[in-house]
């Protein structure tokens, strides 16, 4: 039986990856239901996209959406991300990696790392990366698919996709419409709201047609024009927690080695990052206008480029931060709209993800409960702040202090949620985690380690394992770990052999 308040029509203002990737959920989970999907968006507003690099999560939505990984990697010249390389973060010349998996495995009665903590104390100079085949297998250069048994050491890792985000957007607009979702071309001129309610009514459009609707998505970047102009929702700004607010982005051409991760190396005043695809690579430069210039920031990145640039650079300015709620009224706002964090742990196409899955967890009726929009709006901060903290963790935990950008941000005050994070593991090595938490402990076990910050002591339960039976299991996982790495075939060649893009070929 039909729900007698169902939303009978949904309008998304704005395509690009948000908008589409939101037409193809909801065209996929509202099949057969009489609702209509109507996506708004003109060819002559250009779309943002400060970086292709993903998490891995992405792999789940794809999923739901029905998508083949094989014609997903083809159509969008996607390569394969086994996490992330950090150079000069923590100090100059220092380096350290962010792996999509675990470090080694459990055993004993505590986590895996409290055994190495341990090690350590008494004498074993071993770094944790020996025990992450993620980490091994990028720096070599590898890549395989990861096993679901177990047993494997092959289950120790994920992995996630660089891709250009416009041929996504393109893929997933091809998709949704084959599923029944009407494309508008228009730019909006007027939102038009409701007298009682003041809910948006309608999208007036340049040329005088007009789009109704009982749902709208606000996909239309950081203007925000439903959420941010119509209804009046205002901005958080985190500028005191993270500086940077600009970036400039540049195409350049195809690295080899095919790297199968992305690196973020820090500059003077903010950090660049390089995304190799099949057929290039994505560069760009996020920065501080407090400490540098457009032109210096321009000539930073050129000049760090390893393959010549084959594109001309674009600039672009933003304010870090998120709206004080992502649902009013009858207006959900998406990835731009809703706020930027930016993309040093390529979160951006995520936190749309989990917007629209927690749209599709919470979805309305035409009487838009106030309790369902609240419990979203919450579930919403809550993962940005959550992805927020982890950003910030690189900034304030540095030893830099040879530009001023760097001394700067020696002074950040943390998040008391950060704060109170670090002040645990300084003191013993525990992680404090929540289960919606985005970041799992691997991932902050990284972060925490490779930017310096130590344990000063372990778990005491670490002594229900022998000394010597601890130091038998770390010597054989480190050896079966290298093994495995070292067989895993070359990134470049699993591509060749599986999902090479037509124009990768070409090339």
């Amino acid at each position: 039986m039909k729900h007698p308040d169902a939303i009978r029509s949904i309008v998304i203002a704005g395509g690009g990856s948000a908008g589409w990737m939101a037409a193809a959920a909801l065209a996929r989970a509202l099949s057969g239901s009489g609702c209509t999907i109507t996506l708004v968006e003109s060819e002559a507003i250009g779309t943002v996209g400060v970086g292709e690099a993903t998490i891995p999560p992405i792999q789940a939505f794809n999923q739901v959406l029905g998508i083949e990984e094989r014609a997903f990697v083809k159509a969008t010249q996607a390569t394969f991300k086994l996490g992330i390389e950090f150079v000069d973060w923590r100090r100059r010349e220092h380096r350290y990696f962010h792996p999509f998996g675990r470090y080694g495995d459990d055993f004993g009665m505590t986590p895996f790392h409290q055994q190495w903590l341990r090690a350590r104390a008494d004498g074993d100079a071993t770094p944790l990366s020996a025990y992450s085949l993620t980490e091994a297998a990028a720096y070599r250069n590898r890549f395989d698919r990861p096993a679901s048994d177990k047993r494997s050491v092959f289950s120790t890792f994920s992995y996630a996709y660089h891709f250009d985000a416009t041929l996504y957007a393109r893929f997933l607009r091809d998709l949704a419409e084959k599923r029944g979702v009407t494309r508008i071309e228009g730019k909006i001129e007027t939102v038009d709201r409701d007298a009682e309610s003041g809910n948006v009514a309608a999208l007036t459009l340049t040329d005088g047609r007009r789009i109704s609707g009982d749902l709208f998505l606000d996909c239309t970047g950081f203007r925000g024009v439903l959420i941010g102009d119509a209804l009046g929702v205002d901005h958080l700004d985190w500028s005191r927690w993270l500086p940077c607010n600009r970036a400039i982005a540049v195409q350049s051409a195809r690295l080899d080695p095919l790297a199968p991760y992305t690196r973020a190396t820090a500059d003077r005043a903010g950090w660049r990052w390089r995304i190799p695809l099949q057929h290039r690579t994505g560069n760009g430069h996020v920065y501080c206008s407090d400490f540098t210039n457009d032109g210096d920031a321009e000539d930073a990145l050129i000049a760090g480029l390893d393959t010549p640039a084959t594109g001309l650079p674009r600039r672009l300015r933003f304010t870090t931060g998120r709206r004080r709620a992502a649902w009013h009224g009858n207006v959900i706002a998406l990835g731009l709209s809703a706020g930027f964090l930016e993309p040093l742990e390529s979160t951006s196409l995520h936190l749309i993800q989990t917007g629209i899955t927690k749209l599709l967890s919470w979805f309305p009726d035409r009487n838009f409960d106030d309790k369902v929009r609240a419990e979203y709006n919450r579930q919403v901060a809550r993962e940005f702040d959550s992805v927020r903290d982890f950003l910030v963790l690189h900034y304030r935990a540095t030893e830099r202090d040879d530009t001023p950008f760097w001394r700067h941000c020696r002074t950040i005050e943390m998040p008391d949620t950060l704060a109170a994070k670090v002040e645990m593991f300084r003191a013993n090595g525990r992680l404090v985690s929540n289960p919606g938490d985005l970041f799992r402990d691997d991932s902050w076990l990284a972060v925490l380690l490779g930017q310096g910050i130590e344990p000063q002591s372990h778990d005491p339960l670490v002594a229900g394992v022998g000394v010597d039976d601890a130091r038998k299991v770390l010597v054989g996982m480190r050896r079966i770990i290298a093994e495995t790495a070292e067989a895993m075939p070359l990134h470049a060649d699993f591509i060749a052999s599986r999902c090479p893009s037509d124009r990768s070929l070409a090339a």
